[in-house]
């Protein structure tokens, strides 16, 4: 049976320019040509989310997330001028994490205090690297010690609550080099730590000419390890696959679409779900909404209107909530499953059972209605996930 309380509504807002385009980057990015429209593309999103909120609008927001490209390349007195337009329209909870995503190459000095005085609460800085040949290979468009310096001026704006973005895999890395990114990271005492190997992505410049001297998964598997306990030794408990945070620092955001809740995607490309009732008594009506992708054709006509919308079919719920969920370390409630589909956990016996004879799947001692991915089972995630794939007439 379907609850009758909807989940929790985020708000994505993109912003898809960067100063260059990173050789592993596959998100909607682009390098910047001419001079920024910040006005113009502001102005946009506010009439993407207008056509958009109606599908919400009994809810609060309870995060907004700025991510790109890099947001930090538009100013905080537009993007506060934007948030005093948003908070007269729509319903922020008073708690609502802000996340600003930056890039130390773009930041100026000061600027983190105007930041903070616009809204944001939260910033998450994309180091990947204290290596400085690391980040020429990279194509990064910063020094360590750019970092260095947004760090302290976080520190002096009274942003403590701040993630590091930070890769190991790296082309010739060691272990050991490893964990001197990582120790260095720490140093700087952020709250969370983002800490994902670097991977080829179809699409990418990397994807088509990998860089030399990228380490084997055995190699990959033990910097992993290694990396692990060094943060939980220094306080950062893995709480998803690749995100680690001090006590009441998870990134409540993220948390929301690994519980397979609820947002709205406003900006070029950007990606929404929204659950709007039931359908026929049983799962519950999820659909995925995309905006136009190209910057200028989104500026030309691509934030107008509703989004491309696809509902997703009852009998791909099992998958997109597990796709989801079993990136949580912690694990998630049977209950959950029902709330956020419909569907029951019985439907779920068979994968379930199997993977648990596999021994990638576990229920908590304890808690028998919790479940989460083994140690084996979040080394070999794809194939914990691939399970809830359903069956197709003639597959």
């Amino acid at each position: 049976m379907a609850t009758a309380s909807a989940p929790p509504l985020a708000l994505y807002l993109h912003f898809p320019w960067c100063v260059r385009k990173c050789p592993y980057c596959d998100f909607n990015s682009h390098a910047l040509h001419g001079e920024l429209p910040q006005a113009a593309y502001l102005d946009a999103l506010w009439v993407d989310l207008e056509a958009q909120w109606p599908a919400g609008r009994d809810r609060p927001i309870v995060s907004l997330f700025l991510g790109g490209g890099t947001p930090s390349l538009f100013g905080p007195d537009a993007l506060g001028r934007f948030f005093e337009r948003l908070r007269e329209r729509v319903p922020i909870a008073p708690d609502a994490e802000v996340t600003l995503e930056a890039n130390p190459g773009t930041i100026e000095r000061g600027r983190f205090a105007d930041y903070r005085a616009a809204g944001i609460n939260r910033v998450s800085l994309g180091a990947q690297s204290f290596d400085a040949a690391q980040l020429v290979t990279l194509g990064r468009i910063h020094g360590a010690g750019d970092t260095h310096a947004a760090v302290a001026e976080l520190r002096a704006a009274g942003i403590d609550n701040f993630n590091l973005d930070l890769m190991y895999g790296l082309p010739g890395q060691t272990l050991d080099g490893a964990l001197a990114d990582l120790r260095t990271a720490i140093a700087l005492g952020p709250a969370h730590l983002s800490h994902y190997q670097l991977t080829m992505e179809p699409g990418t410049v990397f994807g088509g000419r990998p860089p030399a001297g990228l380490p084997d998964d055995e190699a990959a598997w033990s910097m992993q390890r290694a990396c692990q306990a060094e943060l939980a030794r220094c306080g950062y408990a893995q709480y998803e696959t690749s995100a680690y945070a001090r006590a009441g620092a998870q990134c409540a955001h993220n948390l929301n679409y690994w519980r397979f809740g609820d947002y709205l995607g406003v900006g070029a490309g950007a990606h929404g779900k929204l659950t709007q009732g039931a359908a026929g008594g049983a799962a519950l009506a999820v659909a995925r909404t995309v905006r136009e992708r190209e910057p200028r054709r989104y500026l030309a006509r691509g934030h107008r209107g509703a989004p491309a919308t696809t509902a997703v079919a009852g009998a791909d719920l099992p998958f997109e909530f597990m796709m989801n969920a079993l990136r949580l370390v912690g694990g998630f409630e049977e209950a959950l499953f029902t709330a956020r589909t419909g569907l029951a956990w019985s439907e779920l016996a068979a994968p379930i059972a199997r993977l648990r004879e596999r021994g990638l799947l576990e229920s908590i001692a304890g808690e028998p209605r919790r479940w989460r991915p083994t140690e084996l089972g979040q080394r070999f995630l794809n194939d914990v996930i691939a399970e809830f794939l359903p069956t197709r007439p003639g597959s």
